[in-house]
């Protein structure tokens, strides 16, 4: 499988290519051998698909796959870009890569409904980490509950591959009511927490009653 991998002549321009994109960073100050660890991710990356590729039994493979990508991007946006626009783009890229490795996996294989909580969990994080750079606060506990608590109803409303999965609407209420609690203790907005905490227990308990009689 993939024997070009093992081509010397590949390795070897390889290692070529990196000598002399180092050298130019080391003349210029640019950062050119980060393009050198970029392929490297790439050819990763694409190492992983060819594995899915010629088993679709090795689902595992799509994880690495998306994530060496992520990593590959995030490397090339390191020497695009500085500041806040760096930083936001490295969370998309590499944690949110994560999480959209995990749902890869649920598409490719209904069965793998595990998935969907670490992805869920992947991407609040993303969301709270670009959330804290670009306005602060100290909500974040609260979104990182809800965004779990989000993530439980997502798998509430799965097409059942066995049974519906209806006992992961009890962990999504109870940290979606509690992440907005504390999301708008945090912010001071105790006017917008009680209704919303009240519409969505609302809402759940009659989920539950046309729930109990289907």
């Amino acid at each position: 499988m993939l024997k070009w991998l093992r081509s010397q002549i590949l390795w070897g321009l390889l290692l070529i290519v990196a000598g002399f994109l180092f050298l130019l960073q080391a003349i210029t100050g640019i950062q050119l051998g980060s393009l050198f660890w970029a392929a490297l991710f790439a050819l990763g990356a694409v190492f992983f698909l060819n594995f899915y590729l010629s088993n679709r039994a090795n689902w595992w493979a799509l994880i690495p796959t998306i994530i060496l990508s992520g990593i590959c991007l995030s490397t090339l946006s390191d020497v695009l870009l500085e500041g806040s626009a760096e930083f936001i783009l490295n969370q998309v890229f590499i944690l949110g890569g994560i999480g959209a490795s995990f749902v890869v996996v649920y598409l490719a294989d209904r069965r793998q409904w595990w998935a969907i909580i670490p992805a869920g969990v992947m991407f609040t994080v993303m969301v709270v980490s670009v959330f804290d750079e670009l306005l602060g606060g100290e909500a974040s506990g609260g979104i990182v509950l809800i965004g779990i608590g989000v993530t439980f109803a997502v798998l509430a409303l799965l097409p059942p591959t066995k049974a519906r999965m209806s006992w992961a609407w009890i962990p999504a209420a109870v940290l979606i009511v509690i992440g907005t609690v504390i999301a708008g203790v945090a912010e001071l907005n105790l006017v917008y927490v009680v209704p919303v905490a009240l519409i969505l227990v609302g809402l759940f308990l009659i989920y539950r009653t046309f729930a109990a009689r289907t």
